[in-house]
């Protein structure tokens, strides 16, 4: 697959990720810090507001990687 390629497909992913994971992480804290601590919050959203980072990191890795030489062909 070509890189330009992986490029706008990672781009859609990431946008797509990042809509899907704050709304379902606002869901869940509105279903489950109902009337938690205010600590309980601010731990809440700092862990939640990082972990969709990984995702993430995945994504831009694989956008990334170098284009296989045409002339390499591999068979199975």
């Amino acid at each position: 697959m070509p890189k330009t390629l992986r490029k706008l497909i990672g781009t859609v992913l990431i946008i797509v990720l990042v809509l899907a994971y704050a709304f379902l992480a606002t869901i869940i804290a509105s279903a489950t810090l109902g009337r938690a601590h205010w600590s309980v919050h601010l731990l809440y959203f700092f862990v939640t507001g990082l972990l969709w980072v990984l995702p993430a990191m995945w994504i831009i890795k694989w956008m990334h990687k170098a284009d296989r030489p045409k002339d390499q062909v591999t068979t199975r």
